[in-house]
């Protein structure tokens, strides 16, 4: 009997396995609507970190000129090339990691970001380079889950952290998005929070808003 090693067996997962998981989870139709409602404000020149698969593609509306796009990992590169090639606006893709952009300061009108602070390894880090590269009007328009406000959920989070992150390729179920955004030197213009129906708690806590650069001096 041959054994996959650990680290080959988990590379395969992540790989193959994991990427096909979350891309039928957020398709659902309560993330549709979510990406919608979040979306629609979004205009001119875009910056998306964390672009996944591209299911936030159909729903940016007709007000954006061109998309650019950073994402470390390579995920379902099919299905991205056929997403990509059903929308009307350009679409600029990079493999890299948000925590530094290679962009010049005041470049973006809108940056977007849609469940990835909970996996971004500096997310605040990530989040001072958003609002480098966005201009001094822009706007960070962020969908993302988190740490509930619930005490009890909050320690359950906790407590399943750390198998959260082995299961779910480092995802954290317990950061508090609104604070990192803060914490980046955002002004957090508008914060909802929801719950994802028929999702536990401990992983369907929603944070949905927009965020202003508040002062480059920061």
């Amino acid at each position: 009997m041959h054994f996959i090693p650990r680290g080959v067996a988990l590379s395969l997962y992540a790989t193959y396995i994991f990427p096909r998981l979350m891309d039928w989870v957020l398709r659902g139709e309560r993330f549709h609507t979510e990406r919608r409602r979040l979306l629609a404000s979004a205009h001119g020149m875009v910056l998306e970190i964390g672009f996944g698969t591209g299911l936030n593609l159909p729903h940016y509306p007709s007000t954006i000129t061109d998309l650019h796009t950073v994402e470390p990992a390579t995920l379902l590169p099919d299905r991205v090339a056929r997403r990509v090639a059903s929308v009307p606006f350009p679409v600029h893709l990079r493999q890299l990691s948000a925590e530094v952009l290679p962009y010049a300061s005041g470049l973006f009108d809108c940056a977007v970001s849609t469940f990835t602070l909970c996996t971004i390894p500096d997310p605040v880090a990530a989040l001072r380079e958003v609002r480098r590269v966005l201009k001094p009007e822009g706007g960070f328009l962020f969908l993302e889950h988190g740490r509930s406000d619930d005490p009890s959920i909050a320690r359950w989070q906790d407590r399943l952290n750390p198998l959260q992150q082995v299961v779910a390729c480092g995802c954290n179920l317990n950061r508090r998005i609104d604070h990192l955004i803060v914490q980046a030197g955002f002004r957090v213009e508008q914060l909802d929070r929801d719950t994802l129906p028929g999702v536990p708690r401990i992983g369907g806590e929603l944070y949905r808003g927009r965020a202003s650069v508040e002062s480059r001096s920061a």
